[in-house]
């Protein structure tokens, strides 16, 4: 490295970088605990700001990183990708922000790891990561090697994947019941936030499943037996997600489906409405027409009558109409 990095005391924050783009760095023994002295470090964890300019400089200073690794780490697009080479397992892979950020939604995660370092960059808090971060705090769990700690992340974020899933099924439990109930209202616009997050979390799972996919295929002989345990381990978890988001909207369809046919009976019963109206009413429109126009020769003018014969008359045929208009309705 050109440039030195703090050392495990260094009061550093993980959520502000400091003057290197660094959020923290954690050095850990042979038994996966953590340890302030470097000199007893079997492997370490530097977590990077991915926007700052010397956490760009450090990484690309960074001599024991392959070119491929130091070339997809620092790429200013965010593709999700896993691959390896010489060593290093690298990628870039979705995530949850985290509960405090301007809006939740999936970012990505950016790492590369060999046996003794694993170098991990994101532009915002990352729930999965600072969940990791927490039990490496407070020691509550032990990391041997930085495959584990990768796993963990990634396993987080599968968590919370899992979670948002699990409430978007409670969403549409609740929807599907008021339309059963016929005692829905905005439930289109419920069902289409619903359908819009269920795309972009089932998008997510199918890369990961072909990501994870690919890796075994393109480098089953090169990985290590660890490495490849693991991404069989997370590759069937993606799946079993992929799968469940598959059901989840194969159900937003379907409610959708159902939804879009109770507005369409319900637009035909007020069409239906209207039209008995109009053909009820037409017939005393014609009459009130006729006589109203101002020429000679108009009957019952002269007679006292006249005004309620013609309303019996108009009220005997909308009755007829009505009854008709009823009876073709019935058939």
């Amino acid at each position: 490295m050109n440039i030195a990095l703090p050392s495990e005391g260094t009061d550093l924050s993980p959520y502000l970088p400091d003057e290197h783009g660094l959020f923290f760095l954690y050095h850990f023994t042979a038994d996966g605990s953590r340890t302030k002295d470097p000199g007893q470090a079997q492997w370490t964890w530097r977590s990077y700001q991915i926007t700052d300019l010397h956490a760009r400089q450090e990484i690309g200073a960074e001599k024991a990183l392959s070119a491929p690794a130091r070339d997809a780490f620092l790429a200013p697009s965010h593709g999700c990708h896993i691959d390896y080479d010489d060593g290093w397992l690298y990628g870039d892979l979705p995530d949850l922000k985290h509960d405090f950020s301007e809006a939740r939604g999936l970012v990505h995660f950016r790492f590369a790891f060999n046996d003794t370092m694993l170098i991990g960059a994101r532009k915002q808090p990352l729930e999965s990561v600072d969940a990791v971060r927490k039990m490496v705090e407070n020691g509550s769990r032990k990391f041997r090697s930085p495959s584990d700690l990768i796993e963990a992340i990634i396993g987080q974020s599968l968590d919370g994947m899992a979670f948002e899933l699990g409430k978007l099924g409670d969403t549409l439990d609740g929807i599907e019941d008021r339309v059963v109930r016929d005692a829905w209202h905005n439930e289109r616009q419920a069902l289409v936030e619903a359908r819009r997050q269920l795309v972009v979390i089932h998008r997510q799972m199918a890369t990961l499943t072909n990501l994870f996919r690919h890796l075994d295929h393109a480098h089953r002989d090169e990985l290590p037996d660890a490495i490849n345990d693991m991404a069989a381990r997370l590759s069937n978890r993606a799946q079993t997600l992929y799968h469940d988001g598959e059901q989840l909207q194969a159900r937003t369809r379907l409610l959708q489906d159902e939804l879009m046919a109770k507005l369409t009976m319900q637009s035909n019963q007020l069409l239906y409405i209207l039209s008995v109206l109009t053909a009820v009413l037409l017939p005393m429109t014609i009459i009130s027409g006729l006589f109203g126009m101002n020429v000679g020769g108009m009957p019952l003018v002269n007679t006292p009558s006249g005004f309620w014969v013609v309303t019996a008359v108009s009220l005997l045929i909308a009755g007829a109409i009505y009854l008709f208009v009823r009876r073709l309705g019935q058939l």
